[in-house]
């Protein structure tokens, strides 16, 4: 029901792609690799980065820059309610894991806070992460809540960001608790800039147990 549903609703509303305005598809097939720009490339952090991989995370991947393509799809994600986009992410996110990521055991998304989630009707990094689960074969688990609103990170300088992310997650359930312990966890979240939102849920997963954290996003600012 819920494939027949989502056909219906492409054929009254189209899906729009966010770099040229096509229509038919979350994001076209022309404007696609610009989703992937560093599916090749090796992994760790390029030259010229603003910062290394912040711990206490084991690996910090990411898909392309924060521009053109990837930020109008993102935008459209987490704030025009264009779910669909969601997909074509995962997918690219899934694709610069297989191509460069180590290990991991589990896709753990980054939460929104409950009343964002509320208010948007959806979480973007848990449907990002739930395509790229599909894409990768490994299990998506929500070992993560948001225990405080925050302020949005772009909104704040780096000397800030990691205050205003510290204790702000903690474990879902005991059964979260039981889940994280003695596995590589692979955080998947929308935009890394300084990376102090994935260092401190790494720590919270580290504090319950997880044997390491390793985190990929859709894009990276410098």
């Amino acid at each position: 029901m819920h494939a027949a549903f989502e056909a219906i609703l492409d054929l009254a509303f189209p899906a729009r792609c966010p770099g040229c305005g096509l229509e038919g598809e979350p994001v076209c097939r022309g404007c696609r690799p610009r989703l992937s720009v560093r599916a090749e490339m090796p992994g760790g952090v390029p030259i010229g980065m603003a910062s290394a991989t912040p711990p206490p995370l084991l690996q910090l991947e990411w898909c392309a820059p924060y521009q053109g393509v990837v930020r109008a799809a993102l935008h459209e994600l987490k704030y025009g309610g264009e779910t669909r986009v969601a997909v074509p992410l995962g997918e690219a996110v899934a694709e610069r894991w297989a191509a460069a990521g180590v290990g991991a055991e589990a896709i753990v998304p980054v939460p929104v806070h409950p009343e964002r989630r509320r208010r948007r009707g959806y979480d973007q990094a848990e449907l990002i992460a739930r395509a790229a689960s599909a894409r990768l074969g490994l299990p998506l688990a929500p070992l993560l809540v948001r225990r405080r609103a925050t302020v949005a990170q772009y909104e704040l300088d780096r000397v800030h960001r990691a205050a205003n992310v510290r204790d702000a997650f903690g474990l879902a359930s005991r059964a979260a608790a039981r889940a994280t312990r003695d596995r590589w966890l692979l955080l998947v979240d929308d935009v890394a800039t300084t990376g102090s939102t994935l260092g401190a849920c790494a720590e919270t997963l580290l504090a319950a147990g997880a044997a390491g954290v390793s985190a990929i996003t859709v894009a990276r600012e410098r």
